[in-house]
């Protein structure tokens, strides 16, 4: 048995072409409304519990900002129980946008995209650990104590798991004025008429500087 504060409870809708109909619709479940044309769908979903729901939500604010929104009737029923604050999507909203979905015409998706972002704990999906926050100062020491006293390459990717023999793009590299590329996690320096195996897949950076990671005080 359904338990009161677990359903929506309508008594005596009579909005439009509904005759005094009752109704319990579970909570927190999904529920479609079917039946004939004019069996009144609409009636009950839109004008009787969404509207409803949308008056409830008016009355909750301040006088001075229920004057700009205009009042709200009643809809023709005797009582709604266990409803909560309601949103409707337009049955005749078309668009051929294929961002537009239910969670994009309510703006529902730009909450959530907030709360993940902001709530929520995010972790790598290649290693599984937690990913969190650094300042520069705590970047900073952690390749000192990772890479102190060590010789190590900035590099910069441009290709990532691509076919090709890449002959161009080390000819541009080259006259950017850069000598070194690791190609393949191997650092080799760029040669004229360079290229690699087109059928194999590839990763290349280009190796933007070289140097040894030292404590020293920051320079004035």
């Amino acid at each position: 048995m359904v338990k009161s504060e677990d359903r929506i409870e309508v008594l005596g809708a009579r909005v439009h072409n509904l005759k005094n109909i009752d109704v319990n619709i579970p909570r927190e479940k999904l529920v479609v409304i079917t039946g004939l044309s004019g069996s009144g769908k609409s009636s009950l979903a839109f004008d009787t519990i969404y509207a409803e729901g949308q008056r409830r939500y008016i009355e909750t604010f301040s006088a001075y900002a229920r004057q700009f929104l205009g009042s709200l009737e009643r809809p023709d029923v005797d009582k709604i129980e266990g409803l909560s604050p309601v949103i409707a999507i337009e049955q005749k909203t078309t668009s051929k946008n294929p961002r537009s979905t239910v969670g994009t015409i309510t703006e529902i998706y730009d909450f959530l995209r907030l709360l993940y972002a902001r709530a929520a704990d995010a972790y790598s999906y290649n290693t599984g650990e937690k990913m969190v926050s650094y300042t520069d100062s705590q970047i900073k020491e952690l390749i000192l104590e990772s890479f102190k006293g060590k010789k190590v390459n900035i590099l910069a990717p441009v290709v990532r798991s691509r076919k090709g023999h890449y002959r161009e793009l080390f000819e541009q590299i080259a006259k950017q004025g850069f000598i070194k590329v690791r190609a393949d996690g191997q650092v080799v320096d760029i040669e004229k008429g360079m290229k690699l195996d087109r059928y194999k897949t590839h990763d290349i950076e280009i190796v933007v500087d070289r140097l040894k990671i030292e404590d020293k005080p920051d320079s004035d």
